[in-house]
């Protein structure tokens, strides 16, 4: 067998690799910028953490690094392929230890040292990343950070691990990181340098949220374990759901949580997923599989409502599905009580009018539907007449939606048409339009005056009624293609007045057709149609576009525009201009510390800040008083983060609502 002479592949102990020789580790110029964020920090010091409370025979494997070396000698450089982002992070943690300890554990700040700077010369980190950015690395790993107000990925994760390592738990986390294991790829001169670094990142089909969740279910289990599982819950599971099964854990995720799911970018839901169920053993499995595997049934009834056996509450389910998938974690959340025995037939019905009332009328008066359904997840644990004034909170108002049927177009007309008309199954109707969208020449509204006499207001007059209530009614399909383009008289005798809607036919009844009538029809259909799409009976306001605090975005980094992403926040009834993140959490913060102390040292205390009591690094920070101090060298995720999480431990996240800017929205 022959052997590869160009590639040499090695399983090597990390820390070692790192501290061994004089070799510079040179991160070469088409590499893209350092971009870990807090959260791929926290996830690797919870793995350095686990293994360090293993016995010594634990490693754990962080993959594989590849390099190529620079020259020949002992002392080549190693020009970086792949490894750039772990090899960064891991020198900011090694980094943080050292600062940690350097003055009151020498030998082990001397362990630590040979990791992050040459032995030849101690001003010369291990690790060189692009020249771009270099200097900032180095004044970071070598504590030599002058500018107080700066923002890089490099301060913004060394201020965390600073701030979660408390100076007795470095030689522990050192004693994790020693335990850390990688394979150590080397390129020889010939080797296609390009080629093998596709072949590690690019072959095959990235895995999916939900086969990472599979995969994440099963891995821990044996054979036999992950068979059992496999049949009796899983492949229930993908019946039910087939192809849409990662919208249904996205969806469950919404439920479980209330907090809104990414459903893209670096793997959100199984993110959400891990943190909801940190531990899939056997011994949590069964519980927890059961329950899926019924909301994957509760989905699949919501995917097909024929299959469910009450005929109202299917029909109900088929309205709902008019306005997409969204609305599916409150609907299994109520579906899954009624079924249960939890709630009656009547309450599980009134949730899905509400639900169509709340999606018609913003469709209507041109609110977005986006980001709704987690805060009202989080309302109906609370109860249905929490959930009411969660639901008619964001629902516009009769006077607001009947002033703008007048002159908006309707949304989803068949299904408006349908409910209004006695409809049930509009598959064989079509949306008339009386005034035609496009009349032709020989249009006539009264038999008498042709299209083309109508003068230029009168023609812009009809034009922009046509697509409103007043002037739509349902049509059999035969009757349409029957009379299509005629004038409304011919329409009258020869269609309205053999159609089977009753609506329909009472246009038989009138003699000609223009605005007045338009308006008047309208009229009478507005009343029908905000007795339908009946809003819960509160005296709440709609919101017209306030997020609650729990549901506001988290950006990472910072985006273009980020110093206007909001309009203004609503704190408990206050309206604090407050226009950016970076002054929402230092306003936030303050507030907490003023108001509810105990709760924001709760939270410090969890979560390892941002408030301490001496200043431990440099950086950017603000005095709360004499002895507690917030540090503001955060990225924005960490930041909206901070601020979800302080006032929900606080108790009054549901008081507090973000307004974003147009900035805000397109970011």
């Amino acid at each position: 067998m022959s052997t590869a002479t160009n590639v040499e592949a090695t399983a090597v102990n990390t820390i070692e690799w790192l501290a061994a020789g004089r070799t510079t580790i040179v991160v070469p110029v088409y590499q893209r910028q350092y971009r870990w964020d807090i959260g791929g920090c926290e996830r690797l010091l919870s793995d350095v953490r686990a293994v360090a409370a293993e016995d010594d025979a634990h490693r754990h494997f962080i993959g594989s690094i590849l390099s190529a070396e620079d020259g020949s000698g002992a002392d080549a450089d190693l020009i970086l392929i792949d490894g750039q982002q772990r090899l960064t992070t891991l020198m900011l943690l090694v980094a943080a230890l050292h600062h940690s300890v350097r003055d009151r554990d020498p030998e082990l700040a001397a362990d630590l040292a040979r990791v992050l700077v040459r032995t030849d010369d101690p001003e010369r980190t291990k690790l060189r990343p692009h020249d771009a950015w270099a200097d900032l690395y180095e004044s970071v790993v070598l504590d030599r950070r002058d500018d107080l107000d700066r923002e890089s990925r490099f301060d913004d994760n060394y201020a965390f691990f600073r701030s979660q390592i408390h100076a007795d738990e470095v030689p522990l986390i050192w004693q994790g990181l020693q335990r850390l294991e990688h394979v150590s790829i080397t390129l020889g001169a010939q080797a296609n340098a390009q080629q093998i670094f596709e072949s590690l990142n690019s072959t095959g089909e990235p895995l999916r949220d939900h086969e990472l969740i599979h995969n994440y279910i099963l891995m821990g289990l044996n054979h036999a374990e992950q068979m059992d599982v496999e049949a009796r819950f899983w492949l229930p599971i993908e019946q039910h759901t087939g192809e849409a099964i990662g919208a249904f854990w996205r969806h469950y995720l919404v439920l479980v949580t209330g907090r809104e799911v990414a459903a893209n970018g670096e793997h959100g839901v199984y993110s959400a997923f891990r943190q909801s169920f940190p531990r899939v053993d056997v011994a949590h499995l069964q519980a927890d599989a059961e329950i899926w595997r019924h909301y994957a049934e509760i989905y699949g009834l919501l995917l097909d409502p024929t299959k469910e056996p009450d005929p109202e509450i299917a029909r109900q389910l088929r309205h709902v599905n008019t306005f997409g998938r969204s609305s599916y974690p409150l609907v299994m959340s109520a579906y899954s009580d009624h079924a249960r025995g939890l709630i009656d037939r009547s309450q599980l019905l009134e949730t899905l009018e509400w639900l169509q009332a709340m999606f018609l009328r913003r469709a209507l008066v041109n609110l977005p539907a986006e980001r709704l359904i987690a805060r009202l997840c989080r309302a109906r644990r609370d109860g249905h007449d929490a959930l009411a004034r969660a639901i008619a909170r964001i629902t516009p108002s009769d006077e607001r939606v009947s002033a703008v049927l007048k002159y908006s177009e309707l949304p989803y007309p068949a299904y408006v048409l349908g409910r209004l008309e006695g409809v049930d199954d509009v598959d064989g109707y079509d949306v008339e339009h009386i005034v035609p969208a496009v009349p032709g020449d020989a249009w006539s509204g009264d038999g008498v005056r042709p299209w083309s006499e109508y003068s230029e207001d009168e023609q812009n007059s009809h034009r922009a009624l046509a697509p409103t209530l007043g002037n739509l009614t349902l049509l059999e399909q035969g009757l349409t293609e029957r009379v299509f383009g005629a004038s409304f008289p011919v329409k009258r005798d020869e269609a309205y007045a053999r159609s089977t809607v009753p609506a329909t036919s009472a246009l038989a009844a009138q003699e000609s057709w223009g605005t007045a009538a338009i308006t008047a029809r309208t009229v009478g259909l507005t009343a029908d149609l905000v007795r339908v799409w009946a809003r819960p009976a509160l005296p709440e306001i709609d919101d017209d576009g306030l997020t609650p605090i729990l549901d506001a975005v988290r950006r990472r980094g910072w985006p273009a525009g980020w110093e206007r992403e909001f309009d203004y926040v609503e704190y408990r009834g206050e309206r604090w201009e407050v226009y950016d993140v970076k002054h929402l959490f230092n306003r936030v913060f303050r507030r907490a510390w003023t108001d509810t102390t105990e709760a924001a040292l709760a939270y410090c205390a969890t979560h390892g800040g941002p408030i301490y009591r001496d200043k431990a690094w440099k950086g950017h920070w603000d005095d709360l008083d004499d002895t507690h101090y917030l540090y503001m060298g955060w990225d924005s995720n960490y930041m909206m983060t901070a601020v979800q999480g302080v006032l929900d431990e606080s108790g009054i996240a549901a008081e507090v609502f973000v307004k974003y800017s147009y900035i805000g929205n397109v970011m």
